[in-house]
């Protein structure tokens, strides 16, 4: 049996917000491993949200966020009663989750993996497999790098799987931030639905020759 330390203690806490006696415990129940462990937790702290996901949250929240006037934001987060709502817990994480949003590098295209479009996920998968033919890897691993690449990539783009911006750690997902509310309020949460708009998104850019500019005001 490993030993478990308090920085190993510390460590799992950090990365998924559970309580110090279930960090620890995960770890005597995963013999020190912080991956088993954080699944242990995160399939634990899924678990009992499961018990609350049935119930109807049609209460909530739609928040807007507007960074430097260039990129704006619109998240709904449902909850069960008008009094979690009004809540400054649950409105300090709906502020939280629009200012990811905003901030987030990439930006996430789907709040969850269910979300993802099978025709988004085809064209993503024949985008990287002409890539991996094209550096010239071998035709019977392309599949397997491919498919590697594509739950990378549902990673990169669901938010309840990207790490949270505001997390000094770079550990904690907002899925995990959302297991911590639920867990926190007693109440069903889920985050509905969510646009980003970014100034001049999709518009052609402007291609100035700086070096002419400047020599033409100079008078050269």
């Amino acid at each position: 049996m490993a030993e478990i330390t308090a920085a190993m203690v510390k460590d799992l806490r950090e990365r998924t917000g559970a309580g110090m006696a279930d960090c620890k415990k995960a770890l005597v129940e995963t013999d020190g491993d912080l991956e088993k462990a954080g699944e242990y937790l995160r399939k634990k702290g899924l678990a009992a949200a499961a018990k609350k996901a049935g119930r109807v949250a049609s209460e909530g929240l739609v928040h807007s966020y507007i960074h430097n006037g260039r990129v704006g934001v619109l998240v709904e987060v449902n909850c069960e009663t008008d009094f979690v709502a009004r809540g400054d817990d649950f409105r300090n994480f709906v502020k939280d989750v629009a200012m990811h949003i905003a901030g987030a590098s990439p930006t996430p295209l789907y709040v969850s993996a269910d979300e993802v479009a099978p025709d988004a996920i085809e064209s993503e998968r024949a985008i990287l497999t002409a890539k991996a033919i094209e550096q010239g890897k071998k035709a019977e691993i392309v599949g397997k790098i491919v498919e590697g690449q594509i739950a990378k990539w549902k990673k990169d783009v669901c938010l309840l799987d990207q790490i949270w911006v505001r997390d000094p750690e770079g550990k904690k997902t907002i899925g995990a931030l959302l297991t911590e509310i639920v867990a926190k309020i007693g109440e069903n949460i889920r985050i509905r639905r969510f646009v980003r708009w970014e100034l001049g998104e999709g518009l052609e850019k402007r291609k100035d020759d700086f070096a002419a500019e400047v020599a033409k005001q100079a008078g050269l």
